[in-house]
């Protein structure tokens, strides 16, 4: 990396076969949302190249919610500062800022499933704290660049949706135009508070951004209080929900430790600009049914064939899935263009069928699913 751009953003890490608290003289960086399942990587990562990482998350005397953080700083070359904010609080991320050359936003709230309320559960929570990083930002001369963790479901709404793009694979330049506060509204959210985040990055000059867009996240976590749509998918296929067989979908994965990956050098390259699709390959829940029970055996109930449309259509309302979104998206193959990522941030991805079986194994590690007696 050029001494200039390593001078300017202030975070370069340290040279091979350097040292790596070296780093410390560098600046800290920010992490929003610093216990979350990408994050905790992403934390982790940052710990281990020495970075001073200030890290936000709601409550800083929780030790059910934080401790993992502290262990792996206590074993790691960086250092570890946690901060209290929250995503509706104005002047609740200038402390944590102040004096960090990069932030990283990871923070937004993950309700994929039964949403009460989705203005109040999704979206505003996803654009204000989107709005009061930004604004602190712009506020904190030292900030030279932000990474967004978006999602794949800004670039698309239904997997319904590949029918309207040429090429049949979805990239960079597509945007979630389907989706609404009504019909997906985390992925409405995420949409609204990408766009936002673009929008506030042309008004000014301070700083530069790059967004991040994983699909469905898959690999162990570093703490067992990850709500994520991944760790529900698979609890469903070891519990037996899908015994006689799974619905027709797929799902563009990408591991955790990919993702933290991407983050670190979304930050250090200064190439990195504009989106980039985080994606290793699609799989269908059939096909990760297969690799599950390839690598655990047969004695777990692992669904063997696909249910028919109509089915699954009847089903979906109580997984708390509205039929409208089931039927956008069941028998729809998803393609995405992972080049962009694979050029720029130099991205070698972990094969699925690696992050689908370490999900797993994680999973019964820690008795969130039962072995077969």
């Amino acid at each position: 990396m050029p001494e200039d751009h390593e001078g300017r953003l202030g975070l370069s890490p340290a040279p091979a076969g350097e040292n790596p608290a070296g780093a410390h003289s560098r600046g800290p960086v920010l992490v929003t949302g610093a216990n979350g399942y990408v994050a905790s990587w992403l934390v982790r990562r940052l710990l281990e190249r020495g970075f001073p990482v200030h890290a936000t998350v709601r409550d800083p005397g929780d030790p059910a919610r934080t401790e993992h953080l502290r262990a792996i700083a206590r074993d790691s070359p960086g250092t570890l500062s946690l901060f209290p904010a929250d995503l509706l609080d104005p002047a609740g991320f200038g402390p944590a800022m102040a004096g960090c050359g990069l932030v990283f936003h990871t923070a937004s709230p993950l309700i994929v499933r039964g949403v009460e309320d989705a203005l109040r559960d999704l979206v505003e929570p996803a654009t204000a704290g989107t709005r009061h990083v930004l604004e602190a930002a712009s506020r904190t001369p030292s900030v030279r660049r932000v990474v967004l963790t978006s999602s794949i479901v800004a670039v698309y709404g239904d997997a319904q949706d590949i029918e309207h793009v040429e090429g049949e694979r979805f990239d960079e330049t597509h945007w979630n135009t389907t989706s609404s506060a009504r019909h997906q509204p985390y992925s409405y959210s995420k949409t609204v508070a990408e766009r936002l985040a673009w929008e506030m990055a042309r008004r000014q000059s301070g700083w530069e951004l790059v967004a991040l867009n994983p699909g469905l996240v898959l690999g162990p976590a570093l703490s067992l209080h990850t709500k994520a749509e991944g760790v529900l998918m698979m609890r469903d296929l070891g519990s037996g929900y899908y015994r006689f067989g799974a619905p027709d979908l797929e799902f563009a994965v990408v591991d955790v430790r990919d993702v933290a990956e991407a983050h670190l050098r979304a930050a250090l390259n200064p190439d990195a600009s504009g989106r980039h699709i985080l994606v290793s390959e699609s799989l269908g829940l059939i096909r990760i049914a297969q690799i599950l029970r390839e690598r655990f055996g047969s004695a777990y109930p692992f669904p063997t064939r696909t249910v028919s449309n109509s089915a699954a259509l009847m089903l979906a309302p109580t997984r708390g899935i509205p039929q409208a979104v089931a039927r956008r998206n069941l028998g729809y193959p998803l393609r995405f263009d992972n080049g962009r990522s694979r050029n720029v941030l130099g991205m070698v991805y972990r094969p699925a069928g690696e992050s689908v079986a370490d999900h797993f194994r994680q999973l019964l590690d820690d008795g969130l699913v039962k072995a077969p007696a």
